[in-house]
């Protein structure tokens, strides 16, 4: 730690002085337990109202949050410090994001003006977080603008959003939530010819896997949301209990063996790309945690007869699955693990193809017996995986794995 950096303001740290392996701050880690309640307050809602407006709400608030908790977290990882200024800038980002669920807690709708005026808040905030860094590091500059003027024009697209009608205000905000995520893409056409490289970084490839543990823990939630205490002496609850969390237990394993650890591939597209992914990823298992929450909560599960939030609980775990096939393509894998990569890929194509059909079918089926099904299936896709990596690696005459995500033993 020099003394430059453990000053007390402490300057955001130039962009040039990046850290090879950064290990994640406990501030890092404090700040996403705000985001925390903030997942689980639009998932709840998202359980209370799941009508097409409900999925709307809830996939525009998710994208506002995530695209918050990126910022931040870029921000840190590519200018934090030990100072000060640090510190008070993450605490501010936690006072917005509370004060957002504050108001999201009112009941009265997210376009209402209350939530309006907190997002706006957390929008002028994180265009200050980019726009004051190229105060101290004039060479980075060039870069924050389009962060900035992008940024600019979507809370003035939220202002706006005020003074219209109801009806419109839905239109208002998407627009602004694609400005948000349009920067990258603009520095990436403005640095195609420029020497260098802007990477996304080892430490923010784990930041991204943490936020997946919250999505995570949300769907776990939704499970034990599900099963009630009316319910908690029935054997079928405790058995359709188990299958449920043998099944998130499932996707784990299969994301954090194909993603976990893996750095993405060099280039700023392939960063901003792989944000866009994650993003549609985990709206997907955050949906399915609501999915979970109300088919378990059923009064009488013993035949699904034709209940639509099933096949959303499908498509969503078929959605993740489709998330994480695209990632397969913008991660990097070591050089003798190619062949194996696309065999992988096959195998999640053809398992989300399976699951999609299962929901179709089994429509008349009992809960248990659907879920057994889907799980049958998501155990086929890690055993084969393992199955063929061994298999492969075997016949390259290696007796050691090289790559300890594949292994099961």
């Amino acid at each position: 730690m020099n003394i430059t950096s453990a000053s007390w303001w402490g300057a955001p740290r130039k962009f040039s002085s990046e850290e090879k392996e950064r290990k994640i701050s406990w501030l890092e880690l404090f700040y996403d337990l705000v985001y925390v309640i903030a997942i689980a307050r639009i998932t709840s809602e998202l359980s209370e109202n799941h009508t097409l407006q409900g999925f709307l709400n809830y996939l525009s608030l998710f994208a506002i949050i995530f695209w918050g908790w990126m910022n931040g977290s870029l921000y840190h990882d590519l200018h934090g410090s030990d100072g000060l200024r640090t510190r008070l800038m993450t605490l501010w980002q936690m006072l917005i994001i509370s004060a957002m669920v504050v108001a999201l807690d009112r009941n009265e709708g997210i376009f209402h003006h209350q939530v309006i005026i907190t997002i706006m808040v957390m929008q002028l905030y994180i265009t200050y977080l980019w726009w004051s860094v190229g105060i101290y590091d004039k060479k980075h500059r060039r870069l924050n603008r389009p962060y900035s003027i992008l940024y600019i024009l979507s809370l003035i697209l939220f202002g706006f959003s005020l003074f219209v009608d109801l009806e419109i205000r839905p239109w208002f905000f998407a627009a602004a939530i694609v400005f948000n995520f349009l920067p990258p893409f603009i520095v990436h056409l403005i640095r195609r010819k420029k020497p260098g490289l802007l990477n996304l970084s080892s430490s923010m490839a784990e930041r991204l896997g943490l936020f997946t543990i919250i999505l995570f823990g949300e769907v776990i939630a939704g499970i034990v949301g599900g099963e009630g205490i009316v319910k908690v002496n029935h054997t079928e609850s405790w058995v359709e209990f188990g299958l449920s969390v043998c099944i998130v237990f499932a996707l784990w394993w299969i994301f954090f063996t194909l993603i976990s650890d893996r750095k993405c591939k060099p280039g700023l597209l392939y960063g901003a790309i792989l944000e866009i992914v994650y993003l549609i990823t985990l709206m997907a298992l955050g949906i399915l945690g609501m999915a979970f929450r109300i088919i378990l909560s059923a009064d009488d599960t013993s035949n699904l007869n034709g209940n639509a939030i099933f096949m959303i609980f499908v498509f969503a775990i078929a959605s993740f699955l489709i998330g994480i096939y695209t990632m397969t393509y913008l991660v990097e894998y070591p050089n003798q693990y190619h062949q194996l990569q696309k065999s992988i890929q096959r195998l999640i194509l053809w398992g989300s193809a399976a699951l999609i059909v299962t929901g179709l079918v089994s429509l008349q089926f009992q809960v248990i017996f659907s879920l057994l099904i889907i799980l049958i299936i998501l155990l086929g896709i890690i055993g084969i995986t393992n199955l063929k990596w061994y298999s492969d690696y075997e016949n390259k005459g290696n007796t050691a794995p090289p790559d300890k995500n594949f292994s099961i033993r």
